[in-house]
């Protein structure tokens, strides 16, 4: 398949246009100098719709896009858990960890690790945060990105590695967070479009042009096994949804690690113009957090039906973008290199912000503030050239991506949310404490990976991640030391609005309504 003259055209002017956008809103004023606030933390000027569209567009990703349809293609709704019990996360995020977070006027979650215990914990996250997400994150969004244009434009995947790369980098290199954030939200609202103009096409094939809900009824028909929320011990991809464990457990260590704890997803909340301003912009998240598995997910069961004989699961988006008229398969290809580039540039941004802030003012004190942005910069685009060097070797071989990346972040993930939650709401907790449980989720994750590698990953994790707690426990009971900085929960204010509330309230219910017709 290959783009039309018409398609071409669309794309482009969707490329020259985001970075002429970004870089309008990435000028400074006469005579002000970017700075670190400026550069990593948007000079906290974010509004609620830009924190929330901006917190979408860096989740929905090729990983999410193409990974999760591929997952809906194999495994079904049951994988849509993922993106509806992130609606719950998001909520409990912004009421009791964002106002800690924001009390402290941090620019990284490494940073509020050396207020809360030392700089040793700071240090040990902060390179493993940068490991992961140019080795497991920017490599799968950069591969999953280059196999849809190899797909859908016909571009040989080398090539496709290095326009993706360029293109995040033209557009987010200079202007930092705020390019990043302010341009999201045309990333959003042309990955959503985009995404629905594709469910729609679908639906409407499954049912013969009888319309979105007569094909979603047959679809349904026709694929019984793919709606089901919990897959039973007999299915076939239990050991990637076991069961009940896939709705609790060890699915919500995943969750609070990636929506609580992870600096590219966190970071634009951190950049708010106030609490209220972050707490509005996390419901808006939420919100629309619900609708995602209609994009993301439903394709993928539509694919099933339409293309029965896809040699792999991940084939299944791109494939169904063969069926778009001219014009709309370059509005929705749009959309899905908005997806991609938009968490490129939210990736790379929060990888120079933790090497910067984290680690290279900490051996290097006292320089410019122009000098540490300027390695900022250059921070960001190596970090995108290993990651396309490493993104073949890496991923050429998965059959689901989105898969991959649960499977390994899910050897620290544990370790993570143990250091945070008992930091931010046990006073006790010890800097000897939280390495522990850090080094015990990797040692404690490889053991069972190795002992018993047919235990499907999230009830690992359940496992891990009571060790973790019991290790953190233990060890800080036993060692007698003091944090750099210990601060009491009941210190912190966990008000939060009467919108706010209903907001979670109405999330509850719609999630409800959902488990229960489809269990």
């Amino acid at each position: 398949m290959s783009l039309s003259t018409l398609d071409i055209g669309i794309f482009a002017a969707y490329v020259v246009g985001l970075i002429a956008i970004a870089t309008f809103v990435s000028r400074e004023k006469e005579g002000h100098d970017k700075d670190t606030k400026d550069y990593f933390l948007a000079g906290n000027s974010l509004t609620w719709w830009a924190i929330g569209a901006s917190l979408i567009a860096a989740n929905i990703s090729a990983e999410q896009i193409i990974g999760m349809s591929g997952s809906g293609y194999a495994v079904g709704i049951g994988i849509a858990s993922y993106e509806w019990l992130a609606a719950i996360t998001l909520m409990i995020v912004g009421k009791y960890f964002l106002p800690i977070f924001l009390k402290h006027r941090i620019y990284t979650m490494p940073q509020y690790l050396e207020r809360r215990y030392n700089h040793d914990v700071r240090l040990v996250m902060a390179i493993f945060w940068i490991g992961v997400y140019i080795f497991v994150n920017l490599t799968s969004v950069l591969w999953l990105g280059a196999l849809a244009i190899n797909t859908v434009a016909d571009v040989d995947i080398f090539y496709g590695l290095i326009f993706l790369g360029a293109f995040a980098a033209a557009y987010s290199l200079y202007g930092g967070l705020k390019a990043v954030a302010f341009t999201d939200i045309i990333q959003v609202v042309l990955l959503v479009a985009g995404g629905f103009y594709l469910s729609y096409i679908t639906l409407n094939i499954i049912s013969e042009d009888a319309g979105v809900l007569a094909g979603f009824s047959k679809l349904m028909a026709l694929a019984p096994e793919k709606f089901d929320m919990i897959l039973s011990a007999d299915n076939e991809y239990y050991e990637l949804l076991p069961g009940i464990t896939s709705l609790v457990g060890a699915v919500w260590v995943l969750h609070f690690a990636y929506w609580g704890f992870n600096q590219y997803i966190i970071q634009r909340a951190l950049a708010a113009k106030s609490i209220g301003e972050a707490q509005k912009g996390i419901a808006f998240a939420a919100m629309l957090k619900l609708i995602m598995p209609i994009i993301v997910v439903l394709p993928g069961i539509a694919a099933f039906v339409i293309f029965p004989e896809l040699e792999t699961s991940d084939q299944a988006y791109p494939a169904l973008m063969k069926l778009m008229p001219p014009g709309m398969l370059g509005l929705v290809f749009a959309a899905l290199v908005a997806a991609i580039v938009s968490s490129l540039g939210s990736m790379t941004n929060s990888i120079s912000t933790i090497f910067t802030m984290d680690i290279y003012s900490y051996y290097k004190p006292d320089r410019s503030q122009n000098h540490y942005v300027m390695v900022g910069r250059i921070v960001s685009f190596v970090s995108l050239i290993i990651a396309m060097v490493m993104a073949k070797p890496l991923l050429g071989n998965f059959d689901q991506a989105f898969q991959y990346i649960q499977e390994y972040t899910g050897f620290f993930t544990p370790g993570i949310v143990v250091i945070f939650l008992l930091g931010m709401f046990w006073n006790r907790t010890t800097p000897k404490g939280a390495l522990a449980a850090a080094i015990g989720s990797f040692l404690a994750s490889l053991a069972f990976k190795l002992v018993w590698p047919a235990l499907p990953f999230l009830d690992r994790m359940n496992f891990v991640s009571v060790i973790c707690f019991i290790l953190a426990v233990s060890v800080s009971l036993m060692v007698k030391e003091e944090s750099d900085q210990v601060h009491a929960m009941e210190k912190t204010d966990f008000h939060t609005s009467k919108s706010y509330n209903l907001v979670g309230v109405a999330v509850l219910i719609v999630l409800s309504v959902i488990y229960i017709s489809w269990w």
